[in-house]
């Protein structure tokens, strides 16, 4: 009878280690992609509240975030000239830089719960002659290119290789993530 109350006992404290290592790790997904219009953010993702918010964003920080340059030739270098305007940053600085073609949109999605666990994140997009695409680099303030004077061109953004209008999904976590990538030999 001692026996058996000894091995109750035991596994009674030992069951609620082994329920937490059965139990399923949320998983977060950031959901982010490269839009050319609110219409287009929200044929990709449904969500067209979402983009609204962001597109609204991305066109706030578009001013301060801009590659800066003293004329419209040095900016028709980089970029098409009908892009190439006449801007104001928010601390009231005007000069040129290529206009905001599109906008970057990320959320995190916690699959567990199925909600949003967070408001979209936005940044500009410019688009180059070569039709390629930049949003501004991390750091500074915020990731904005404020600090960056005129003439300072394209020194504040960080170049990506986004296609536009397509939602890309990356999972992050889950239960047994860290152990999918390993190799094990047999023996």
């Amino acid at each position: 009878m001692k026996r058996s109350r000894t091995t109750a006992l035991l596994l009674m404290s030992a069951a609620p280690l082994l329920f937490t290592a059965c139990q399923k790790e949320e998983t977060v997904q950031v959901k982010e992609g490269l839009y050319t219009s609110v219409e287009a953010c929200s044929e990709a993702t449904g969500d067209p509240s979402s983009c609204r918010q962001a597109f609204a964003t991305a066109q706030q920080q578009s001013a301060d975030a801009a590659p800066k340059y003293a004329s419209k030739e040095e900016c028709a270098k980089e970029y098409p000239a009908e892009q190439c305007v006449q801007q104001q940053t928010s601390a009231g600085t005007s000069f040129i830089g290529p206009m905001m073609m599109g906008f970057f949109m990320s959320q995190m999605l916690n699959s567990g719960r199925g909600a949003v666990a967070a408001p979209p994140a936005s940044q500009p997009a410019f688009r180059d002659k070569a039709n390629g695409w930049a949003k501004p680099a991390p750091g500074g303030s915020g990731g904005l290119n404020t600090g960056s004077g005129i003439g300072a061109g394209k020194a504040g953004l960080a170049p990506v290789t986004s296609q536009p209008n397509r939602a890309v999904t990356a999972s992050r976590g889950g239960f047994g993530s860290r152990s999918g990538g390993r190799n094990s030999v047999g023996g």
